[in-house]
């Protein structure tokens, strides 16, 4: 068979400058000199005949041939990375990598307790924890880029076809007050007496707002009710702003567990209100599983599902 008309540096390089946007961001990110990147492009473009970047624009712009070279630099690096990992694995976990990945909350609050748990059994197995929304973290999956990962969100249909989809456990959305509030004395409110609140939100056009207003809204809330007098950028945010009395707001349960604890919120009942959301565990059949991420299926992730789910073990 003839010699391959690329190298796997030039396709690491190839990749960077997309990530990058730029030669020049590309050469800093791999530690090399801009020139270096530039002559390493020109090389891969004369072996293969083709202009992989329109050098007209200010940002590194792929031609048609660039696009189809970097789909399948995505594969061959993948499998590269998927090589490597298989071969530490007969370390039997006393090296390794895991690489997981979640949506905003789950990745906020749930997985670094995930986490800690498996860094006491397997100290010596490098941990990455990747939080972005569901569509990302999907495709980072169906990719071979995370090992597994933990969404809330749906996943284009698309990826479903890629992926296995477990039921995993449910996160609770709850309506929380500020103890000064009159009602805080109160453990039960029917839902009208919320659209007497002033409530604390996520920005409108966030996709996580989006998906709660959803949840809310299916559970029985007409939302366009709700007073919303201010919206943050973060659920960290919104639960400081309850804490100091600037407002009541709807939160995950599994986000307010420490102050629930110590007293700063008030959580009452809802009557006939039960907001829920389903979980779920997102892997890819067809990539490669190391023994640290069966580890973290086998030992880690049965202690924080739902009986329901097929993971659970009583």
């Amino acid at each position: 068979m003839a010699d391959l008309p690329f190298t796997l540096d030039q396709l690491r390089i190839l990749r960077a400058i997309v990530n990058e946007g730029s030669f020049k961001k590309a050469a800093d990110s791999l530690y090399v000199t801009q020139p270096a990147v530039s002559l390493q492009i020109q090389n891969l473009e004369k072996q293969l005949e083709v202009h992989l970047f329109d050098r007209g624009g200010r940002k590194a712009q792929l031609t048609e041939a660039g696009e189809l070279l970097l789909n399948y630099c995505e594969r061959i690096l993948t499998q590269c990375q998927e090589a490597c990992r298989a071969i530490e694995d007969l370390n039997n976990l006393k090296g390794g990598s895991l690489l997981v990945g979640a949506s905003q909350t789950t990745g906020t609050y749930l997985m670094p307790k995930m986490i800690g748990l498996f860094r006491e059994k397997y100290p010596e197995v490098s941990v990455q924890l990747q939080v972005h929304s569901t569509r990302r973290t999907g495709w980072d999956v169906a990719n071979g880029q995370l090992d597994l990962a933990i969404i809330g969100g749906e996943l284009p249909s698309d990826l479903k076809e890629l992926l296995d989809i477990i039921p995993y456990t449910t996160d609770e959305l709850a309506l929380v007050i500020p103890t000064t509030h009159n009602l805080a004395k109160q453990e039960k409110l029917n839902q009208e007496d919320l659209y007497k609140l002033g409530f604390i939100s996520l920005d409108s056009k966030s996709t996580t707002r989006k998906v709660l207003d959803k949840l809310l809204q299916t559970s029985g809330l007409d939302v366009n009710r709700l007073r919303i007098e201010m919206e943050l950028n973060s659920l960290e945010a919104i639960k400081n702003a309850v804490q100091s009395g600037l407002g009541a707001a709807f939160l995950p349960v599994v986000s307010i567990e420490r102050e629930l604890s110590a007293g700063t919120i008030h959580k009452p009942i809802v009557l006939g209100l039960e907001v829920k959301r389903q979980l779920k565990l997102i892997t890819n059949p067809s990539r490669y599983c190391s023994r640290a991420a069966n580890a973290f299926r086998e030992n880690i992730l049965p202690n924080f599902a739902s009986p329901n789910s097929p993971i659970y073990k009583p």
